[in-house]
């Protein structure tokens, strides 16, 4: 699925907004002192432009008001350049939001709005926004041509992406399609157990960047499983981490299912008080282990502490 006629902006640079269109209604910015430190993975900044919601703290040479748009494909690959020979970084779901601040060559870069992760996207990744109704809940759901199990579908959606539709029957019609409403749930419905989202996912191959079934990886899974729970995670282990910060009393033999366990560039989350569900490298997939195994691992590699942060959610 491609954007509608239209929702596609020229391939040449198109600034989003100009200095002063947000906030105080200036079109010049000073700073005081230095510019601020910045973390690029969830602060757009680049040589060139940056986001003017960062105008006065760090310096650009333009500053942009982003174009809101969403998510048109099943899963779209946000790379660290503007290039298929990038790494991807993540992938933005159908209907996730997406801050657009610059449109070049075909490549859009922005942010998405579920955890502000920056990248660059496939230009055609991107239609109008919309303001979604329901979630798929299901691991996959088909988007059928019509409302009958037996018709064709134009895409497959994964477990997250975000529809805007109205429930008719067992149905759920939306402007591209049909989807089963036993494989939806609404936006702000909340499953009571992440570990269990992420135990259905277990075999799922390791993909860096991953957020689906298809391809994920450790903080794919923790942040998708944990999306479900209505509590929205930033992208990254160590965001992850230092977003929630650790309960420094709880031990490893004290977990229980749903606890979050954090190693150096690693996380996880507990299926009881003593296996872990994680996307694993080690293994190349998602699966259970003993806790206590992958903590040697972590210490085989020098990993001092082994475990660095554990946080109760539940």
């Amino acid at each position: 699925m491609t954007a509608k006629n239209g929702d596609n902006l020229a391939a040449n640079r198109v600034r989003m907004g100009r200095p002063g269109v947000v906030g105080a209604g200036r079109d010049r910015f000073g700073l005081t002192g230095t510019s601020q430190t910045f973390d690029p993975r969830i602060v757009a900044i680049r040589p060139d432009l940056a986001d003017i919601s960062v105008a006065g703290q760090h310096f650009a040479p333009h500053y942009a008001a982003p174009m809101m748009r969403s998510g048109v494909l099943p899963a779209a690959t946000l790379r660290a350049t503007p290039s298929l020979a990038a790494e991807q970084t993540s992938e933005l779901l159908f209907g996730e939001g997406f801050a657009l601040l610059d449109l070049t060559g075909g490549w859009a870069w922005g942010y998405s709005l579920a955890d502000h992760y920056v990248g660059y996207l496939a230009a055609d990744a991107l239609g109008a926004p919309i303001a979604p109704t329901h979630r798929v809940h299901a691991a996959e759901a088909i988007l059928h041509s019509s409302p009958d199990a037996a018709a064709g579908g134009s895409a497959i959606l994964p477990r997250g992406a975000l529809v805007m539709g109205e429930a008719d029957g067992e149905w759920l019609t939306t402007s591209h399609g049909f989807l089963p409403l036993a494989a939806m749930i609404e936006v702000s419905a909340q499953h009571d157990d992440p570990a269990a989202v992420a135990e259905e996912l277990i075999g799922t191959p390791y993909v860096w960047g991953g957020r689906t079934a298809k391809g994920i990886d450790c903080s794919g899974l923790v942040q998708l499983a944990w999306s479900m729970a209505g509590v929205q995670l930033p992208r990254d282990s160590d965001l992850q981490l230092a977003s929630l910060g650790a309960d420094k009393d709880v031990a490893p033999s004290g977990l229980a299912r749903g606890d979050l366990v954090f190693f150096p560039g690693h996380v996880g989350i507990m299926a009881d008080d003593r296996v872990i569900i994680h996307a694993s490298r080690q293994w190349m997939e998602v699966r259970t282990e003993p806790l206590a195994d992958v903590i040697a691992r972590s210490a085989a590699k020098g990993h001092e502490p082994a475990v660095s942060g554990i946080k109760r959610l539940r």
